[in-house]
């Protein structure tokens, strides 16, 4: 159950966001919560979790382990600073900063090498969707930028399946569509890394997911968790969707 602050959140409010949030979710078992703040906030959020199970994630990595590559922040910085996971490739990277699948590849391997687990996202543009070619552009997108992966390396990342279309616009795949979409995702899993490697990979649903529909999404068999933007950043209402 993963939160992904975006662009919001000063390190005092990340304080304050912890404060309300870890006593709703502090006998909380079964699930796996990572939040993942801007970097700024890092250092408070990783003090607020600390002596709990929340886990901390940046949202972005760079592939480089150091050198002349101003603004951006490496894998081992991010280990170091007590992060324990990192998003990678998230459409808003994709859409505004001209993320490809072979630097989706990069940065997951990067990740991996500096001990993160890697959350790599996928999903379709919304005439993507309305032209019929979801399944193509999962596929494409499986083994542009993941596909190349180990057996060992694969077994370490998270994917998340995050539609553009219902990405902060309050459109909402239905629980159907995102399973069959979670579905392909798995194929692809299944003859690069076999059946067993496809049914232990945890697949995350993205895309306007709020306290009022995690039950019904997470009924799915084939959606293992969610990837909560803006709902993430309201202490109970992220609260409700972790124990939802």
């Amino acid at each position: 159950m993963a939160g992904n602050w975006k662009l919001y959140k000063t390190p005092a409010e990340t304080t304050h966001f912890f404060e309300k949030f870890r006593p709703l979710v502090d006998r909380t078992e079964g699930r796996e919560i990572v939040i993942c703040p801007p970097a700024i906030d890092l250092p408070a959020a990783v003090a607020a979790a600390q002596r709990t199970r929340i886990r901390i994630g940046a949202q972005n990595l760079f592939w480089a382990r150091e050198g002349a590559y101003t603004g951006e922040i490496s894998g081992p910085m991010v280990k170091i600073a007590g992060c324990t996971h990192a998003i990678v490739g998230h459409s808003e990277r994709r859409q505004y900063f001209g993320e490809t699948n072979e630097t989706v590849l990069r940065k997951t391997l990067a990740a991996l090498e500096a001990g993160l687990t890697p959350i790599v996202c996928v999903g379709e543009l919304l005439e993507q969707r309305e032209s019929g070619a979801t399944d193509t552009v999962l596929a494409e997108q499986f083994r542009g930028g993941i596909a190349s992966l180990d057996a060992e390396q694969f077994s370490r990342i998270v994917i998340a399946y995050e539609p553009v279309w219902a990405i902060g616009t309050g459109r909402t795949a239905t629980p159907e569509i995102a399973a069959d979409a979670h579905r392909v995702i798995r194929f692809q899993a299944a003859e690069k890394y076999g059946a067993d490697a496809a049914e232990a990979l945890r697949i995350l649903y993205g895309g306007s997911v709020k306290p009022d529909n995690a039950k019904t999404l997470m009924a799915q068999p084939e959606i293992d968790g969610v990837l909560v933007g803006g709902a993430s950043l309201d202490p109970s209402g992220f609260a409700a969707i972790v124990n939802f």
